[in-house]
């Protein structure tokens, strides 16, 4: 994606908000605190199920403005905001316009993919308000202070497990083989690329192949939505790591029959959910910060 394309693809967010660019033609990479090193800082949010409505949250309208909140207080303000997929709960219009609000009044340019709940029935509405003419299918990258980010989309199987197909398979193959080994990769996508616990349909059936493209890449980070909780795993220069919901958590894999909301007792809830930020450093692992609701 061309950078006029990516900032046109973010650009109905952050209205207001100045951004340098680079001489490669995209937003700067911010100092850290110090102004000792380059570091490139953006936020992933994930899940916010806009819509459900149930004694899991109540609430997820005001668990989703809390996060927006503390993201927009942050001392640093991040490059830009992802949120992985299941932005609402129904696929329903009226989900998406409060959503679509809800999240333009982020102070940083936002990056979206869908989730399964955001394409029941079809993807009609959740192209109507987030696609793209530059990434008709919802699949597309950019490149941002020397890191090339991949956007996947990997829920054609509702609810049964993640796919993403042969035509964006192949729209991989020829995007990943024009980058260097030596780029910093980050990959997201809304289902887990491994499998992580397919009996609960935690995978994508097709993602090993693209996981072997990037095994010649000497750093690569997956981040994933879809299982409500922070779970890390690492296989050799690919490390994964899934997101905490903005509306409710998911039992652990295995500890219930099925997924599915999970009561919090005792108005735990703002712990149990909440954003990561990321902090990347050219030459240097991932940085990467959860943070509950509730330490906001």
């Amino acid at each position: 994606m061309k950078r006029t394309d990516f900032l046109e693809h973010v650009g109905w967010t952050g209205a207001g908000i100045a951004w340098s660019l680079s001489a490669s033609g995209l937003m700067t990479s911010v100092a850290d605190a110090r102004g000792t090193k380059s570091v490139l800082s953006f936020v992933q949010i994930s899940d916010s199920h806009i819509g459900f409505s149930h004694p899991e949250n109540p609430d997820v309208t005001a668990t989703l403005q809390k996060t927006i909140d503390d993201i927009n207080a942050l001392p640093l303000a991040p490059a830009f905001v992802v949120h992985t997929g299941d932005l609402t709960h129904l696929s329903k219009p009226e989900q998406f316009d409060m959503v679509k609000n809800m999240l333009g009044t982020l102070k940083a340019p936002l990056v979206v993919m869908p989730g399964e709940h955001d394409v029941i029935g079809s993807p009609a509405a959740y192209n109507a308000a987030f696609a793209s003419k530059d990434a008709p299918n919802g699949w597309y990258s950019f490149d941002q202070s020397g890191v090339h980010f991949v956007v996947l989309v990997n829920v054609f199987n509702f609810e049964i497990d993640g796919k993403l197909g042969a035509d964006q398979i192949d729209w991989v193959t020829k995007d990943l083989a024009a980058q260097k080994a030596s780029t910093p990769i980050v990959v997201f996508g809304h289902v887990p690329l491994y499998a992580l616990y397919p009996q609960w349909g935690w995978t994508t059936e097709d993602g090993a192949t693209v996981l072997a493209q990037l095994q010649r890449f000497d750093a690569v980070t997956v981040l994933n939505g879809h299982i409500h909780q922070v779970i890390q795993h690492t296989e050799a220069n690919i490390r994964f790591a899934t997101a905490a919901s903005t509306a409710y958590p998911q039992p652990a894999p295995g500890a219930a029959a099925k997924p599915g909301p999970l009561l919090v007792p005792g108005g735990g809830l703002l712990g149990a959910i909440g954003y990561r930020s990321v902090e990347l450093a050219l030459g240097a692992p991932a940085n990467l910060n959860d943070r509950t609701l509730a330490a906001g």
